[in-house]
């Protein structure tokens, strides 16, 4: 009995490892499919279908290479984020920064900001340290940048001949690529969210 108990606990534990494992491996993944497209940088505002609506594909900007890494593993974050704003709204900052009053299913998402308070609402919230070895593929982090500009992106398992720093999937300017810059602009969030798909 005992034994067959401690086997029981085993496969569950293993189980649960293969899935996380899974989501890291497909969402770094389609981080670094991200930075294989030509992008240009372009944060205009644009009107897009819902759900799963997307700006035209050769134009973005750092929340795109999110969006679309999560889309391309079935989580549309567009749909997600609206949903919850629209029952949480005084829960997101769309008021305090933007002096709105109601959700925007077209720019809501496509927002650093928001994408923080929804990360903080249902992924989990990790650790802001200088350590390289506390950033793991798949996991999100925010920036900010010289003139309180927020940024975002994804922090994949490809490392840095040079630093050992993971490098990161984003777009600050030059279109998705990656880069070895997790520690160059001070880091304002640390987030890992399993979209309900991948649990």
């Amino acid at each position: 009995m005992i034994i067959r108990v401690c086997c029981t606990l085993f496969f569950v534990a293993f189980s649960l490892n293969s899935y996380s494992q899974s989501f890291e491996q497909e969402f770094v993944s389609a981080a670094i499919e991200r930075t294989t497209f030509n992008v240009r940088y372009d944060g205009s505002y644009v009107s897009i279908p819902y759900p799963n609506g997307d700006v035209p594909a050769n134009i973005g900007v750092c929340t795109d290479v999110v969006i679309r890494a999560y889309r391309r593993i079935g989580a549309d974050l567009q749909q997600l984020v609206h949903e919850d704003m629209a029952d949480n709204f005084s829960q997101y900052p769309s008021n305090r920064i933007w002096g709105l009053t109601s959700t925007d299913r077209n720019i809501d998402h496509r927002r650093v900001p928001n994408l923080q308070a929804f990360f903080t609402r249902h992924g989990e919230v990790l650790t802001i340290t200088d350590n390289k070895n506390d950033y793991q593929g798949g996991d999100i982090v925010t920036w900010m940048l010289p003139g309180n500009k927020p940024h975002i992106g994804i922090v994949t398992d490809d490392i840095s001949n040079v630093t050992g720093n993971p490098l990161i999937a984003h777009n600050i300017g030059a279109g998705p690529r990656l880069d070895d810059m997790l520690f160059t602009f001070k880091i304002t969030g640390h987030y890992k969210y399993v979209p309900n798909t991948h649990e």
